[in-house]
């Protein structure tokens, strides 16, 4: 649907009102994943979490009413029936990514190739992948158009596409988690966290609208880039003790700095496409990075959980009943619930799985500030992949993917 929208937009608009559109058009992909968790707080807290699901209903009613109302009538089917749909092509597309998917999310859980579950998830990815390619390569028609890889800006601006991905949705994804499991945050309160950052990338969208044509696309993608790095690394300074105020203005900055890379990117990736390409090349870069904010919500659940396994090690481990600072704390917590009423045993037994506690607490805490550190290299090292593209800017046709 999301590429299908862009071509509608790309087939309507001139040329000069291409980068304007696009940019109205990108708030609600860039702001609606960010306002997602906003309205999913205040259901989920008011209502229950079967809502957030509900909700989807009304909208997806008003979006075919004005589908049939607005959009224009499809060609007739004497036009279109020679190209039949490319069943065998998403049928491979989906064993690939689907079991690629179902790997990485449960792979953590099952002890990865150990479990013969995964072992097999693994081969139905691999031959799924290697059939899609052969059969798309070689049907005249194909649900993906691989043949147009051949262009350089579109190969590496793909990459750097996964690369958003990743970092939109995989910050989307930890932050709210970080807020409820360390923070206990409430959802409602989750969600109004992350309320700045939606506004601050809408803004940002408009405004870029009206530049994006005057600047080298690529120098917005670096200035998005860094600049998404260096809240990764602000974040990555988090502690227990974080509160909102903390976290409002990396937020904020991280939904201006990642339009800073959507629109222009676009541009740049496609905008040297020539016009037949435009519309297989756009599919290919939108599948590209829903893949890599897939991919990297599961990458980033699988680095925390061992990160946090792993801090909690090296934390236990300098807890020792010889140690004189882990004595003293203990005997600080037991005195405490002592004064509370409670009998010497139980009171013990008490401060022992507070202790526990706060030290799981710390490792959370580290796994998380590791998870946004990785994030934030990952930019950092997608740079070199500028030097692919293509300046987009001034006369650069508008592109369709966002």
């Amino acid at each position: 649907m999301l590429a299908k929208a862009q071509a509608i937009l790309f087939e309507t608009f001139p040329p000069a009102e291409q980068g304007l559109a696009q940019a109205v058009f990108g708030v609600g992909v860039i702001a609606g994943p960010a306002i997602g968790p906003t309205l999913g707080g205040f259901l989920v807290d008011g209502l229950g979490w079967r809502w957030i699901f509900f909700v989807n209903i009304p909208f997806g009613i008003v979006a075919v009413a004005m589908s049939f109302m607005f959009l224009p009538k499809d060609k007739d089917k004497s036009e279109t029936q020679s190209q039949s749909v490319d069943w065998f092509g998403i049928g491979f597309l989906i064993i690939a990514i689907g079991c690629l998917q179902t790997l990485l999310e449960e792979g953590e859980k099952e002890d990865w190739f150990s479990s013969g579950f995964i072992t097999t998830l693994a081969i139905a990815s691999i031959i799924g992948l290697g059939l899609f390619i052969w059969y798309e390569l070689k049907i005249a028609h194909p649900a993906v158009d691989l043949r147009v890889l051949r262009h350089r800006s579109l190969a590496a601006g793909s990459v750097l596409s996964a690369v958003v991905g990743m970092g939109l949705y995989g910050t989307l994804f930890a932050v709210p988690i970080f807020a409820q499991s360390v923070l206990h945050f409430t959802a409602t309160q989750t969600g109004l966290l992350l309320a700045p950052g939606a506004l601050a990338s809408a803004i940002v969208m408009v405004l870029l609208g009206k530049l994006s044509s005057k600047i080298d696309a690529r120098f917005l993608i670096a200035m998005g880039a860094v600049g998404s790095s260096g809240v990764m690394f602000q974040l990555a300074a988090i502690t227990p003790q974080t509160g909102t105020d903390d976290l409002f203005w990396p937020l904020v900055w991280r939904g201006a700095f990642t339009v800073l890379m959507f629109l222009p990117l676009s541009l740049a990736v496609l905008g040297p496409l020539p016009k037949q390409d435009v519309s297989a090349g756009s599919g290919f870069y939108n599948l590209t990075r829903q893949l890599g904010g897939s991919i990297g919500i599961a990458l980033l659940t699988t680095l925390l959980d061992r990160r946090q396994t792993f801090h909690r090690a090296i934390l236990l481990a300098k807890l020792s009943p010889y140690d004189p600072e882990t004595n003293q704390r203990l005997d600080l917590l037991n005195g405490a619930l002592q004064s509370q009423g409670m009998d010497a045993a139980t009171a013990q037994q008490q401060a022992l799985a507070l202790l526990s506690q706060t030290v799981d607490t710390q490792a959370a805490v580290l796994s998380y500030a590791d998870c946004f550190r990785a994030v934030g290299i990952g930019f950092l090292c997608s740079l070199p992949l500028l030097l692919f593209l293509g300046k987009g800017g001034a006369g650069a046709k508008a592109p369709v993917g966002h």
